[in-house]
């Protein structure tokens, strides 16, 4: 394997991880505030950087059955959320490609 290296984001409103500080996603990637996840609030994101993806696994929500991925901090390995790689429902397929970030963990 090589050296990782992380990606450094720029500007104000970022995310980082609770636990490290390492850098996930920015303000201006949410979609949406109006979600739940498994620690309470939230955010449906364009995109992350600095995750490592775990393996697909179909999960029964609130909004139907979906396969998703949990993602996890590439630094300190601690889950912060998953992506949705497919929605079975027609009204959710936006979901899938986006990602969930857990407001509790950041």
């Amino acid at each position: 394997m090589g050296l990782k290296y992380r990606t450094y984001l720029n500007g104000t409103g970022i995310f980082c991880c609770k636990k490290c500080k390492t850098h996930l996603s920015s303000t201006d990637a949410i979609i949406s505030r109006q979600f739940q996840g498994q620690h309470g609030q939230a955010y449906l994101i364009k995109y992350v950087v600095n995750v490592d993806h775990g393996e697909s696994e179909e999960r029964n929500m609130i909004t139907g059955l979906h396969t998703v991925r949990d993602i996890a901090c590439s630094k300190c390995k601690t889950i912060v959320g998953w992506t949705y790689v497919k929605a079975v429902e027609e009204s959710q397929k936006y979901k899938e490609g986006k990602f969930i970030l857990e407001k509790a963990l950041l």
